[in-house]
């Protein structure tokens, strides 16, 4: 199976779904095979399929008896019934697909005993590792589908998404905006947790330097949804170049046509110490959204590293230097402060 893994890499390093399959006969390798429909334009090159090919060239034979295959994904039913045809004495797969399996996810065509052979079947070998290969794949697919969808203009940066993933407390799914006029392109990042048909929210805001992190444990509170913007410039948000771009009144403008989009109902606003300004700015624009305000404190240990992750050079600085940079000791709410918060805003909404 590990050589099946290995094909499957290739298959992944190709742009094809990582699939890998490994023919063996009396204990010898006989033949390899890797997903490559999209190379070969040929929808029946599963890793099976050119697997069993390769097989049958090497036997001068299209029945493979006695032989075993080994594949890190359940095979579907194109390739079950290849599997069956060809006569396999047995087939090990790794993960199980529950969208397309044939060996007992969707159907199991190997316990048809109408069939007049009979292939054994076991799944489940170094199946976290098949596993975590095809979430790899598809979440850098989709990664690039977004890039894709959401062009940066040539006048930006964009921080890299693995800059983001060692930071300790943030595994929160990422949400864009870019369609927006008041952000002229620019995309933005923003965290949205809890209930999406909540009658309220809390709409956390960040100060200069900072970024949605700081609210990371608010975001987890059980109860309340929790709007969390990277304001652009900051966090996972794109970073224009020029400094003259980050004015206090254009994010408030773009926060509060986002908001119009979100349509989340009345707000707890709760800000950080650096963002007194820009709370200002919202409560005195939009007064009927903002039922009350509420200043988050610090728990006081410091996240220098997470302020300094969305920032790889000084190319990315432009809004470090236009509107400053984070305290080095702050490091947001703690849980229980965060707790407390969330509970505070909840006893306004619901007495």
């Amino acid at each position: 199976m590990r050589l099946a893994l290995d094909e499957a890499q290739r298959a992944a390093a190709a742009g094809e779904v990582p699939v890998g399959a490994v023919l063996v006969r009396d204990g010898r390798v006989l033949a390899r095979g890797r997903n490559a429909p999209v190379a070969l334009h040929d929808p029946s090159a599963h890793a099976e399929m050119n697997a069993l090919r390769a097989g049958g060239a090497a036997l001068g034979n299209y029945r493979l008896d006695g032989c075993e295959l080994y594949v890190t994904l359940e095979p579907c039913a194109m390739c079950a019934g290849a599997i069956l045809h060809a006569r396999l004495a047995r087939v090990v797969f790794g993960v199980a697909d529950p969208k397309t399996g044939a060996a007992g996810s969707v159907l199991d065509l190997f316990a048809r005993r109408q069939l007049n052979h009979h292939t054994q079947v076991q799944g489940g070998v170094l199946a976290d590792e098949c596993q975590q290969l095809l979430q790899d794949f598809f979440k850098g697919r989709r990664s690039a589908a977004r890039e894709a969808a959401e062009p940066l203009r040539d006048d930006a940066l964009r921080t890299p998404a693995e800059r983001f993933e060692a930071l300790p407390d943030y595994g929160f799914a990422p949400h864009y905006v870019s369609d927006l006029p008041q952000q002229r392109g620019w995309r933005m990042h923003y965290l949205d947790e809890g209930p999406a048909d909540a009658p309220w929210a809390c709409l956390c805001l960040h100060g200069p330097g900072e970024w949605s992190y700081f609210f990371r444990h608010l975001a987890r509170v059980h109860g309340p949804r929790v709007l969390v913007p990277d304001l652009v410039g900051f966090g996972r948000s794109d970073k224009p170049k020029r400094e003259a771009v980050h004015q206090w009144p254009w994010h408030r403008d773009l926060l509060l046509a986002w908001l119009d989009r979100l349509q989340p109902g009345p707000l707890a606003l709760v800000y950080s110490a650096g963002a007194g300004e820009l709370a200002s700015l919202l409560t005195s624009a939009a007064p009927e959204r903002f039922m009350l305000a509420i200043a988050a404190p610090d728990g006081g240990t410091s996240a220098e590293a997470a302020w300094r992750a969305p920032f790889p050079d000084r190319g990315f600085e432009a809004a470090l230097r236009a509107l400053g940079a984070a305290p080095e000791d702050v490091s947001g709410p703690s849980p229980e402060q965060a707790e407390l918060i969330a509970r505070e805003a909840m006893g306004y909404f619901a007495p």
